[in-house]
């Protein structure tokens, strides 16, 4: 049997695995976007809605939410849908509220008006950082969908007034590791993930020592790794948005 070789052995620890963002993926949705980011693969779709949450009704302004789910084969086993299981998965909907957080820092509601933007993202390969990749790659869905609405004339200026991207990062082995992949989470004795705007401000920290409790030291040195892949992927959305 050949043995798998981790993904660190020929790329350095302190950069992303190979990113590529391919627009317009849905013929029908407002926004689309799909996320390879190494081995994980997300479809992201930004659906626009004429109506906003009845708490938000009448006032003039605007929402955006989330959902996440994966396919039943996207990890090395199959697993049932929600459906079939008869409850909601946790985890997803966990997922789901940190996504739609993160996505709403990205726009000014008011611009938007009365109109809600459901960003689905749908997770069709696994290999770590599912939920970082799904708001990156949400974030492209977004714009397109609201630059639709701009094109459309049903908003007279862009909502959207920052981007937001995010990166898992870890020790592994006592090294500082970017753009964890899954055997790399597996094995983290601290596994966080960043989720930041392009003007180098936070939205988010999800850290956890998995073994030995972290340092400040090493707190620091994740933070500032995962502030320069999130600095990459913001060029990568905006030159995936550039192109026709």
């Amino acid at each position: 049997m050949t043995k798998k070789v981790s993904r660190r052995a020929k790329v350095s620890s302190e950069k992303l695995r190979r990113v590529k963002i391919q627009r317009h993926v849905n013929r029908h949705a407002e926004g689309s976007a799909l996320i390879e980011q190494g081995n994980t693969r997300v479809l992201c779709t930004a659906s626009v809605e004429n109506r906003v949450p009845e708490f938000l009704a009448g006032r003039g302004r605007g929402w955006v939410t989330a959902e996440y789910a994966m396919l039943p084969r996207s990890t090395h086993t199959r697993s049932a849908r929600d459906s079939r299981r008869g409850r909601p998965n946790s985890r997803a909907l966990e997922i789901s509220r940190l996504i739609g957080r993160s996505l709403r820092c990205a726009v000014d509601f008011v611009r938007l008006g009365e109109h809600t933007i459901v960003v689905d993202c749908d997770v069709l390969q696994a290999d770590g950082g599912t939920r970082c990749a799904s708001i990156t790659g949400g974030m492209v869905a977004l714009a397109d969908a609201l630059g639709w609405l701009v094109r459309e004339g049903k908003v007279q200026e862009d909502p959207v007034v920052r981007f937001i991207a995010a990166v898992s990062v870890g020790m592994v082995n006592g090294r500082a590791v970017l753009d964890l992949c899954y055997e790399e989470d597996c094995s983290a004795e601290v596994d966080m993930n960043v989720v930041m705007t392009d003007d180098g401000r936070y939205v988010e920290l999800q850290g956890t020592a998995e073994s030995e409790p972290f340092t400040d030291r090493q707190l620091s040195r994740l933070r500032k790794l995962a502030a320069s892949g999130i600095e990459t992927l913001v060029k990568k959305q905006k030159t995936a948005l550039q192109k026709k």
